[in-house]
């Protein structure tokens, strides 16, 4: 499953306003269909959350639960804000955030 990242505030902007949110207590997810022909992933961790150390391992957590679980067929642009709690949670805490938001969406 190959994917790449999504970086410009437009592309987060499209997503945000067209795409559908799903959220528990450590992760917000906005989900948007594409025809890119593969799947993007955006990031977005508030400087609330904790300074650069911190907020790195969330998005290196993030990077690798995303690597590892989504293996959707369909093709999606998805954004995911991490919340001041998941400076707290550990992999497997993000991991079955993630794997319950993939659920939610149905994906």
């Amino acid at each position: 499953m190959s994917y790449e990242s999504i970086k410009k505030t437009s592309e987060f902007s499209k997503v945000y306003k067209h795409g559908k949110s799903y959220a528990d207590r450590y992760l917000v997810m906005y989900v948007y269909p594409n025809k890119l022909g593969y799947s993007r992933l955006g990031l977005s961790i508030s400087k609330k959350v904790g300074k650069s150390v911190v907020r790195n391992r969330i998005r290196r957590l993030i990077k690798e639960v995303f690597r590892l679980n989504y293996r959707a067929e369909q093709n999606n642009d998805i954004v995911i804000i991490a919340r001041v709690r998941a400076s707290e949670a550990g992999y497997m805490e993000i991991k079955k955030s993630f794997r319950y938001l993939l659920k939610k969406a149905g994906i």
